[in-house]
């Protein structure tokens, strides 16, 4: 089978062919190391989030032993207390540049196991997997604050530092989610985890004041519907009432306000949220809005100064790439992709309204 017959299923109209498709994987995999971490671009570094979902992307183009791979590299170096550093130059676990132990880096892992094991069935793999989710999982509920919402990070010294973020906290919810059906499929309950999640869902829908305000950036518009905390008509309300301000017509999603700065990473998510809402239409139109980030060689650039007609910066990162590949999988039915952020086989968990202001 040659790759463009791999990718075939990748092929989505206006946005990508099946050459293009395995141009991409084939980048991403360039990218890879030879003991599966797979940094920004060679030579950057590697954080465990975008790590995770470059991983998920190979998963999603059928490249499931590399994939495989990088899951490993995460549990080979996976710090005693479940967290990993936020940052390791291109990749190497003896070379961290932040000593950080972000919350929602930490917790992502749930989401990636999850999405490999849909994709393969290796219920081995899930087996060696479910240590490393449980002490990730573990790591972050440690800082979850009594209203709910989980603090960013520890310090380098392992100082907590109990501000939150509301993308961050909306990436954990959905971990949670993931990190529960894990638990689910080995029939080990996680009642904890389950009061942790309805009381983040609930702070995240309705205590805006508990994180800290970010609201200039746009992931934190869209992130609490591809977090799955948001449906339904909130969902939508949420998403049309700042549409205007991010969306740039046939560029793509700023990623911050006021800056003329679209960005590819951004804008694929929001198209992955927006297929969430059931709306494929408006999610395809973004991915179509950003084939000008494609880069020769089928990376895709991290963004684009409109005002200045400029790509910046100059970089092609393999979360980009990975984050196009996971939206155009979704859109284009990957069963396993589909489970993931559609919420097929994720546990709903407590109604919000029933937590208060309790976190466990």
């Amino acid at each position: 089978m040659t790759p463009s017959e791999r990718t075939e299923h990748l092929a989505l109209t206006g946005v990508l062919t099946a050459e293009q498709a395995a141009e991409t994987v084939a980048g991403i995999r360039a990218a890879q190391r030879e003991d599966g971490a797979i940094p920004w671009f060679r030579g950057h570094h590697l954080d465990p989030w975008d790590h995770t979902e470059a991983a998920m992307a190979l998963d999603a183009a059928g490249e499931h032993e590399a994939a495989a791979r990088a899951y490993e590299w995460l549990a080979r170096h996976q710090n005693d207390d479940g967290s990993w550093y936020a940052a390791y130059h291109d990749g190497e676990a003896d070379r961290p540049t932040d000593l950080g132990r972000e919350t929602n880096f930490c917790a992502y892992i749930a989401v990636g196991v999850w999405h490999h094991y849909l994709s393969t069935g290796d219920d081995a793999f899930l087996d060696r997997m479910w240590p490393r989710v449980h002490a990730a999982i573990e790591f972050t509920l440690a800082l979850q604050q009594p209203g709910g919402q989980i603090g960013w990070k520890r310090e380098d010294d392992g100082t907590p530092v109990n501000d939150a973020l509301l993308t961050g906290s909306s990436s954990i919810h959905h971990a949670l989610r993931c990190a529960l059906a894990i638990a689910d499929e080995r029939e080990e309950p996680q009642p904890d985890w389950e009061l942790a999640a309805g009381a983040l869902a609930h702070a995240i829908r309705r205590h805006p004041e508990r994180f800290l305000d970010k609201s200039r950036y746009s992931m934190d518009w869209y992130y609490p519907v591809l977090g799955g905390a948001l449906t339904g008509a909130e969902a939508k309300a949420r998403i049309e009432d700042r549409w205007d301000d991010f969306v740039v017509p046939g560029l793509g999603v700023r990623c911050v306000l006021p800056n003329p700065w679209v960005t590819g990473g951004e804008s694929c998510e929001l198209a992955l949220a927006l297929w969430v809402m059931g709306e494929s239409d408006r999610a395809l139109e973004i991915l179509q809005s950003i084939r000008h980030l494609r880069a020769e060689g089928g990376m895709y650039w991290t963004g684009y100064v409109f005002e200045d007609r400029a790509v910046w910066p100059e970089e092609q990162t393999t979360w980009t790439a990975g984050s196009l590949l996971l939206a155009v999988a979704a859109l284009g039915g990957d069963e396993a992709t589909v489970a993931v952020f559609g919420g097929e086989r994720l546990p709903t968990g407590l109604p919000p309204e029933c937590c208060g202001d309790g976190s466990r």
